[in-house]
């Protein structure tokens, strides 16, 4: 390899280097990248950014046009405005403040230009130069965007800032008003914590390029000499919000759970905090001797001595230090200490769930109802309810879909006026469920186009059975008719309208299956949905939905509509983010005929200071909304019930356009307002701790109370609340309330209290709580369960029933007061392995130490009263089996058919003893059939005596 001479070495006569004097340089090499491929790269991020500009608009278009079908756009637009806004002004004060210092830096202490040129070079320094400066301002411009991102993600925070209201109450603590830390404090933390983002993300940045400025100029700070006080300043800003965010984090003590309950205790007031305050001062002294390093540039001890006294402070004071109080100064003698505090927990928990509203009274809770309370209450007996929503929800999906792409998701609980009554029913909608269709039919078409709606609902009584043990319908049938006109029976939203349709297109709509070869059709005549009528909707819609027939399609004209967002919860959830809803809707028919959701929603914060929190991780929740769905159009309306929950007052000042008073709404649908059950749940796991109010009993955990448990497909599960019609002790008239029994603590299983809310009128959400005397045994629903058992009829039918190709299904066992007393009463369902039609077969009534299980409730009732005798051998008799056959009329003498009764023949013989347990099942099947009541008895307790042998023999005694 040769080298070229250096030119200004070269010899006398200019042609090489002096004498023995060898020197050379390297031939600079340069590259640059191809022109095509910078312009290409250019070309492609540019199309990348277009796509998602592109994209962005695409969806806040169509989410416009859909809040605008529904009639809510200054909801979204005001959304839509404060994102933006807090995008800019995020994406703004980080350029500000980070170019600013970065422009600094550069600037700062510049000194003239170096001209020399390196031996190698990989391009030219001016090139150099700007691509690091594009490159600079790329990634400057891009961590703006991800801090204005941020920023725009706290819309709702900022909202809540900006509207905050008080709550009129304060902490104990720090004497703020709760609002403060429910719409306050998060927007705080959030500025706070984004700020320090970007003042630690600029020192960082600025350090860095002085030390490279400082290396670059071979360690000589002549370049930089403004680094050392820039970089001081920058820290001291950094100091500056440590110390703000200490001052907010002593408000998260009221979160605490480090004491004996939840909320700031003795550890929290006497330890945490006065280190919080001396991390402050601390913080304050590193700020200061920051600033001293700056003026004396000689040394760095004086700074970084500070800041670490600093950290080991927070280590120790934050950790070390208030465990070692709570343990030796604190759990010595926690009651005491805390005792303070544990009051404060019960109060503010008791205010966050409503719980301090709870109407206590006492109830004498007397072991069984009399004759002349159960004829005192008829509205309550009449409506006992006796269908669980599990079977009937198989029963309707065998009976009353109807056709295979209708469906039913669930089953309400409601009451209307029947016949000049009112009375309780459970209602379900017939849902249309694209799903069905077969794998052959799912064409686009038939989803999009044709299969758009449900029809009708099905609504029965819930304590009326018809001869087959099959419920006794109010409305049924497609098209439905009944005791209550419907108008308007198709369901284009719903629970199971997960699916966006297209209507108004060329063709009708599928309506409902006439006979077996024909169709009724209609075409949706509603308001609401979004028009497709030009390219640019098609185009957007087809994007939006990635669905490229909405462009190319058809069958679409400029009449049609795209009904999308079309299930409920979803509907709801999308125009009002911030509710929380209720997980069980159900459907109303309004006194026009037309067929309405009604949807309850909550406001709840889990930042409600001192609160316990529930096993959903909220501590307060009202239920400030009822949202009403017309499940034809789908418009929603949101009414405002408790216009003194300041969460809902803040909404409502944010969104004026968005809650309607509830006054306005109508007669016919304000009649079916409820208790929402989920709102209940959580209230009763609260009181279950929170009914004491004595801070050692509190503490001690000496009345604590639970759920109980009841049977249900032989299984044990807890006893779920439930709506009854029932005139409640002390009231002048029945009411339509959801109750739910408690027992205590552990391993007792008695009642020692039912809770019931009130739904109807001026006394909807009225929460009372029936205490039973604490001096003598009052059953609750697990020990009735036990009893029901141990009863020896009832039990081998059940076991019989298990055993011989059927299921037997335990219903809710309810229990009710009447009078002065309590009924337990549980439905029994019977159900062929081979099909999922459940029976109602046999009503079981405990009143005090009497069981009947009769067909009938009325005849239950008359048998554990004295007013009528059993239908079989004992007050359990259990005469119905699943097989059809004839049976006795209710209030005939069954007529025994003579039969012989062979006894059971002794033997060692196993395979003897088999065969004469098979004949003797198959006569007492026969016997059943007959309507032989006794001598079906009588072959049962001889099975019995077989089945005994048998376990004799194979020596298993304990079974």
């Amino acid at each position: 390899m040769t080298f070229p001479l250096d030119p200004t070495e070269r010899g006398p006569e200019g042609l090489g280097p002096p004498p023995g004097v060898f020197r050379f340089r390297p031939r600079r090499r340069r590259f640059s990248p191809p022109g095509g491929l910078v312009r290409w790269g250019t070309v492609l991020v540019a199309l990348i950014l277009l796509y998602a500009v592109a994209s962005i608009a695409k969806g806040i278009y169509a989410n416009w046009l859909w809040f605008d079908s529904v009639e809510y756009t200054s909801v979204y637009r005001l959304r839509i405005v404060t994102r933006i806004w807090l995008f800019f002004a995020g994406s703004g004060v980080f350029l500000a403040y980070f170019g600013s210092n970065v422009l600094f830096a550069l600037r700062a202490g510049s000194s003239e230009p170096d001209n020399s040129e390196p031996a190698f070079a990989l391009a030219d320094p001016a090139a150099v130069r700007r691509i690091a400066l594009v490159a600079g301002i790329a990634l400057t411009l891009f961590v703006a965007v991800i801090f204005g991102v941020q920023a725009a993600g706290q819309w709702d925070s900022i909202l809540l800032y900006i509207n905050s209201q008080p709550f009129g109450v304060q902490d104990p603590a720090f004497h703020k008003d709760i609002g403060f830390y429910v719409f306050e404090l998060p927007a705080l933390n959030f500025i706070v914590g984004w700020s320090l983002g970007v003042a630690v993300l600029t020192t960082l940045a600025v350090a860095a390029l002085y030390a490279f400025r400082t290396l670059a100029a071979g360690f000589e700070i002549t370049a930089s000499r403004w680094a050392r006080p820039h970089v001081s300043l920058l820290l001291v800003a950094v100091i500056a919000l440590f110390i703000w965010r200490y001052w907010l984090g002593r408000y998260a003590l009221v979160y605490s759970d480090r004491g004996a309950v939840f909320g700031a205790t003795y550890t929290d007031i006497h330890a945490q905090l006065p280190v919080v305050y001396a991390l402050m001062a601390l913080a304050a002294i590193t700020a200061v001797c920051v600033l001293a390093g700056a003026v004396r540039r000689s040394s760095l001890w004086l700074p970084g001595g500070a800041v670490a006294i600093w950290v080991v402070a927070a280590i120790t004071g934050g950790v070390i230090y208030p465990a070692s109080f709570q343990r030796f100064q604190v759990e010595p003698n926690e009651l005491d200490k805390e005792r303070p505090y544990i009051e404060d927990n019960i109060a503010a928990t008791r205010a966050a769930f409503a719980l301090d509203t709870i109407d206590e009274r006492p109830f004498p809770a007397r072991a069984s109802v009399t004759n002349e309370e159960l004829v005192a209450n008829p509205q309550t007996t009449t409506n006992i309810r006796l269908w669980d929503f599990r079977p009937l929800l198989q029963t309707l999906n065998q009976l009353q879909a109807i056709r295979l792409l209708y469906s039913f998701l669930n089953v309400d609980v409601d009451r209307y006026i029947i016949e000049g009554q009112v009375r309780q029913v459970m209602l379900a909608a017939r849902e249309l469920d694209p799903g069905k269709l077969p794998e052959d039919r799912r064409s686009w078409v038939n989803r999009r186009l044709e299969y758009t709606h449900g029809f009708g609902i099905a609504m029965s009584a819930v304590n009326e059975v018809v001869r087959e043990g099959l419920p006794e319908f109010f409305v049924q049938d497609i098209p439905p008719t009944g005791v209550i006109d419907i108008t308007q029976p198709r369901i284009y939203y719903g629970e199971l309208t997960d699916q966006y349709v297209v209507v108004g297109g060329d063709s009708d709509e599928f309506d409902y299956p006439i006979g077996t070869d024909q169709q009724a059709r209609s075409r949706f005549d509603g308001g609401g949905g979004v028009k497709i009528d030009s390219f640019l909707r098609r185009f957007v819609f087809s994007w939006e939905l990635a669905d490229t027939n909405l462009l190319i399609s058809d069958a679409l004209g400029s009449d049609s509509r795209l009904l999308y967002r079309r299930n409920i919860h979803d509907r709801v959830a999308e125009i009002a983010p911030f509710l929380d809803y209720d997980a069980d809707p159900y459907l109303v028919v309004a006194d026009d005929g037309r067929l309405y959701w009604m949807q309850d929603a909550y406001t709840s914060t889990d930042r409600y200071p001192y609160a316990t929190r529930s096993d959903a991780g909220i501590n307060y929740i009202r239920n400030s909304v009822k949202i009403v769905i017309d499940a034809y159009d789908g418009s929603v309306t949101y009414y405002l019930i408790d216009p003194t929950d300041p969460i809902a007052r803040v909404y409502d000042k944010i969104y004026p356009d968005l809650f309607t008073p509830f006054e306005q709404m109508p007669d016919s649908l304000r009649a079916h307002i409820r208790y929402p059950e989920g709102l209940f749940q959580i209230q009763a796991e609260m009181y279950r701790r929170y009914h004491v109010q004595d801070p050692r009993v509190l503490y001690n955990g000496e009345d604590l109370w639970d759920i109980p448990t009841e049977l249900f497909y032989s299984q044990e599960q807890p006893v779920l609340p439930y709506y009854v019609i029932m005139r409640l002790p002390g009231e002048q008239e029945e009411e339509f309330i959801l109750i739910l029994p408690l027992r205590p603590g552990g391993e007792r299983k008695n009642t020692v209290a039912l809770i019931a809310a009130r739904s109807d009128g001026a006394n909807y959400g009225e929460l009372i709580a029936f205490r039973f005397p604490t001096d003598s045994l009052i059953f609750g629903p697990s020990q009735v369960e036990s009893r029901i058992d141990q009863d020896p009829v009832i039990s081998s039918q059940i076991s019989l029933w298990n055993q011989s190709g059927s299921q037997v299904i335990r219903g809710n066992m309810l229990m009710i007061p009447i009078g002065e007393g309590t009924l337990f009463v549980e439905p029994i369902y019977l159900q062929a392995t081979a099909s999922s039609l459940p029976e109602l077969k046999r009503v079981i009534v405990v009143n005090g130490s009497t069981i009947a299980m009769e067909p009938t409730l009325d005849r239950a009732l008359n048998v554990i009263l004295g007013r009528a005798a059993p239908s079989g051998p004992t007050t359990s008799e259990t005469p119905v089996a699943p097989t059809p056959g004839p049976t006795a009329t209710e209030g005939e003498t069954p007529q025994p058919t003579s039969s012989p009764q062979p006894t059971v023949v002794p033997s060692d013989d196993v395979g003897a003893l088999v065969q004469q347990a098979n004949e003797s099942f198959a006569r007492a099947q026969q016997l059943l059939r007959q309507g032989d009541f006794a001598g079906y008895g009588e072959e049962v307790s001889r099975l019995e005596g077989i089945l005994q042998r048998l376990m004799e023999l194979s020596g298993d005694q304990s079974q």
